[in-house]
């Protein structure tokens, strides 16, 4: 028998079972690695085959083996330029889930990549340019990349934001009130002594220093 006639007769029962609501395989939130190799691989050892999973040449590889033939099929993902240990551990237990669950034909959330991706930018909010967010960002000088992880902003948006980014600080009465209002934090507090410099708003930021120091006691 062929190594496509084993995968096809081991495909046949594991596919009864990611069909089963019962089992971890639909839709798990909770299905990693282990126990996908826990109950794929009696069903693939069953026919002969050999489940292995090397790395090679900074690949992820998945091999499914016919142990009477050699022959093999195989899925691999090359890996990204991680070198936080931690996160380069995830990112191989990760692939090497999904080039097994793509050999066999799984499907399962995706609930390890909603770990590491961001949410899609149909789900953030607009920057709007009289919104506090807006105002904000320009006052403590957040770099436009940064608001785009955290909002969908247009093109005109983003323009304007750019050109007040821009503006010299110190000569902006307007955003160095802006400053004032949005201190939340001691750091707040003390970028905005270093940056207002405005004399009629000098006494605006004193009593919003008695303000914090007061809910801080």
């Amino acid at each position: 028998m062929s190594i496509h006639k084993k995968l096809f007769e081991a495909k046949k029962e594991i596919g009864k079972i990611s069909k089963d609501s019962k089992n971890p395989f639909y839709k798990s939130k909770y299905f990693d690695i282990n126990q996908l190799l826990e109950h794929v691989e009696p069903l693939v050892t069953k026919n002969d085959l050999l489940i292995l999973q090397p790395i090679i040449n900074n690949k992820v590889v998945t091999q499914i083996i016919d142990v009477e033939d050699g022959s093999m099929v195989f899925s691999e993902m090359e890996l990204t330029n991680i070198t936080d240990p931690q996160k380069r551990g995830s990112e191989i237990t990760y692939y090497r889930r999904y080039t097994l669950s793509s050999l066999l034909g799984l499907q399962a959330e995706d609930d390890d990549a909603n770990k590491t991706v961001k949410k899609p930018n149909e789900e953030l909010k607009w920057l709007n340019l009289d919104s506090e967010a807006f105002h904000g960002g320009i006052a403590k000088k957040t770099p436009i990349q940064t608001m785009l992880k955290y909002f969908r902003i247009s093109k005109s948006v983003q323009d304007e934001y750019e050109k007040q980014l821009n503006k010299p600080l110190n000569h902006d009465k307007e955003r160095q009130l802006t400053l004032i209002n949005s201190i939340k934090t001691l750091e707040d507090l003390e970028f905005a002594e270093l940056h207002v410099t405005d004399e009629t708003l000098i006494p605006v930021l004193k009593a919003k220093k008695i303000q914090f120091n007061k809910k801080k006691q």
